[in-house]
């Protein structure tokens, strides 16, 4: 049985801890605020899962136990995250390490530090990019690997939700003001908070063969009203390493909520489909001039999590396995995120050199 030390009571907190759980594994939660580890016990948890679980420990820091946890998982605002992450494997590296997304702010404060001492240390960093690991994510996969699209010619991937669904999850919010979702420089905001975009896009370019995004076109639209700046809408246009283009779309304005990919071939389409409808994930292919192909995949919210849980496991049996979560690929996803800062700042393309490190000094004006 393993032992897993979670940071956060948040949303987030409990639904990893739920699946967690449902390995049987051996879960502590640990928080600042002591109203908010009561939140979870009384309301949260319950809530969502029919009764608070007595085998999951409740702790604040100054009461953590002195000993050692095979798997950490951060799941605070993602302003806090690098130096969570930094003192925790400097002192007690655990095997495995899981920072939700978005991995930190968009100055890339600590990113390559985080790279270096990660890999020195022997821990396996992730970043909770949960749909990757998700089984729409792995049928799509097996349907490109058998050519139904040809050549891709592009990817483009719209992720719309108006984030009222975050503050219902998060009812001892008010609004975006009260946490860091308001303030892009924090981590929050469209491009930030919905990232889940960039980063699929990057996975499915990523099995295409087609190299990382290396060019960054970007239109913001912000919100400043003295008590809040974030972007509520970030549309990018990219290009990779091996020419691949395409857009990337996100916004928390749109009811309902969109979330689908799409790649075009030379000679067919796949769409890729979260929430397609009530209870079903969805893959569509076709060629353009017959009905497409339609597969839907039963899915409830703690699936969401589940598939990544699953995936720390096999990781937990074998810590070499190559992982579509894996620390560089949520650095990858970080550098188009300072990378669409930035472009939005100088209104200019902007490119990405992954040679120079993961530092703001990697991205370049044209």
């Amino acid at each position: 049985m393993f032992k897993i030390k979670i940071y956060g009571a948040g949303s987030i907190g409990n639904h990893l801890a739920y699946a967690c759980r449902q390995k049987n594994w051996d879960v502590l939660i640990c928080d600042i605020d002591s109203e908010a580890l009561e939140r979870t016990k009384n309301d949260i948890y319950p809530a969502r899962y029919g009764k608070w679980d007595d085998q999951i420990q409740l702790t604040t820091p100054d009461s953590l136990p002195d000993e050692e946890f095979d798997v950490v998982i951060i799941g605070t605002p993602p302003d806090t995250h690098m130096g969570i992450a930094l003192d925790i494997i400097k002192k007690e590296p655990p095997k495995v390490m899981l920072i939700e997304k978005p991995l930190c702010k968009p100055d890339l404060a600590h990113c390559q530090e985080l790279l270096e001492t990660s890999n020195a240390a022997g821990t396996k960093v992730l970043v909770g990019y949960n749909h990757t690991t998700a089984q729409n994510t792995k049928m799509a996969q097996e349907l490109l690997k058998s050519g139904v699209t040809g050549e891709p010619l592009a990817i483009n991937v719209r992720w719309l939700e108006y984030w009222g669904g975050i503050f219902a999850a998060h009812p001892w919010l008010n609004g975006p003001q009260d946490s860091y979702l308001g303030f892009s420089e924090r981590g929050g905001g469209a491009c930030g908070e919905h990232s889940h975009a960039i980063n699929i896009w990057q996975h499915f370019a990523h099995i295409l063969g087609k190299g990382r995004i290396t060019e960054v076109s970007s239109m913001l639209d912000i919100v400043d009203d003295g008590r809040v700046k974030y972007d509520r809408i970030c549309q990018l246009s990219v290009r990779t390493e091996r020419g691949l283009i395409g857009t990337i779309v996100q916004d928390v304005i749109t009811e309902h909520a969109i979330k689908t990919l799409r790649i075009q071939g030379d000679k067919g389409f796949m769409e890729w489909y979260v929430n397609y409808n009530k209870g079903y994930d969805a893959v569509f292919h076709g060629n353009g001039h017959e009905k497409a192909k339609e597969n839907l995949i039963s899915k409830t919210r703690p699936d969401d999590f589940k598939g990544e849980i699953e995936h720390i496991a096999e990781i937990l049996g074998d810590i070499s396995i190559d992982s579509p979560i894996q620390l560089q690929h949520g650095l990858d996803t970080m550098m188009v995120i300072a990378a669409a800062h930035k472009s939005y700042q100088q209104k200019k393309t902007v490119r990405i050199n992954y040679e120079a490190g993961y530092c703001p000094e990697a991205i370049s004006c044209f």
